[in-house]
């Protein structure tokens, strides 16, 4: 009888070791699969970097930051106007959109995550995270620079701040889902109204997550090519009226790259590592908020 009963025994023992066998062969190409995809993804990285690091450090001197865009062939000349121009329009976009951002996640990760106007709000903001740059510049060429005739600074930062809006609105609406209801219902339990909840406690709760989120949206902004052509274009001068059109960074360093002249390459190459540098260093603060965060 016993012998009977050890042949299921043994039976359902080799079945378990065969499957388990099976899930480590499994286990161990799923896992050198994404170790070569990552060697892949971090070899062109490197890649990038090394060639940024080492042209664009060549390029850098003291007139870079002093001087405007030289003529071609010309021994001297700087970034500064686009350089200025840039920041100019990336934080004035910034400042513009995030209020923006921050409300209309507030109301649809607080008060519309049921109705119609909620899931309306929210499938037009994916449509928006999700159109490429080049159709937001389209966009705001047609209804402003046709309209008035001319490019300018301000339709270029209205361009930018169609693309912060939707990166800020999502991540505020994912931070605010993060947070407990049992803290809310702690707040309503004492009589605490509803927008102070918001502003003392759920947002509170959620901002470094929020923060992320605008250095993010900052980021992405801060090498746009494609929408300022269409809306700020460029300026060879130092200008500070956004009626005009506008220099700009990553503009710039297209019609540089892209021309013959090799004192235009140098600055773009150093133009370049500027801005690589400076989204490297938004992307890490966006990670020690995160870091803190939790």
């Amino acid at each position: 009888m016993s012998i009977v009963m050890s042949k299921p025994r043994d039976a359902e023992h080799e079945s378990k070791l065969a499957k388990h066998r099976s899930r480590k062969r499994i286990n161990v190409i799923a896992l050198t699969l994404s170790m070569a995809a990552m060697a892949f993804g971090l070899f062109w990285l490197g890649w990038i970097l090394f060639d940024t690091i080492r042209l664009g450090i060549g390029g850098l001197e003291w007139q870079i930051f002093t001087e405007m865009t030289p003529p071609p062939q010309a021994e001297t000349g700087g970034l500064a106007n686009a350089i200025a121009g840039s920041l100019l329009m990336v934080g004035l976009a910034t400042l513009i959109g995030t209020p923006v951002g921050i409300m209309s996640g507030v109301y649809l990760g607080e008060y519309g995550q049921k109705g119609w106007l909620g899931e309306l709000t929210r499938f037009i903001n994916d449509i928006l995270l999700s159109a490429p740059s080049i159709v937001i510049g389209l966009f705001i060429y047609a209804v402003v620079v046709s309209r008035f005739k001319s490019f300018s600074g301000w339709a270029g930062i209205l361009a930018l701040t169609l693309i912060v809006i939707p990166v800020v609105v999502r991540t505020t609406e994912d931070m605010l889902r993060l947070i407990p209801n049992a803290l809310r219902e702690a707040a309503y339990a004492l009589g605490t109204p509803k927008w102070k909840v918001i502003l003392s406690v759920t947002l509170k709760a959620a901002r470094a997550g929020v923060i992320t989120g605008v250095l993010l949206a900052l980021a992405r902004i801060s090498g746009e090519t494609a929408p300022l052509l269409f809306t700020a274009l460029s300026n060879q001068f130092w200008t500070s009226d956004l009626s005009a059109p506008m220099a700009s960074l990553p503009v710039t360093i297209f019609k540089f790259a892209m021309s013959p002249y090799e004192n235009w390459q140098k600055l773009a190459w150093a133009g370049v590592f500027l801005i690589t540098m400076g989204v490297l260093a938004l992307n890490i603060l966006a990670r020690v908020f995160l870091r803190n965060k939790h």
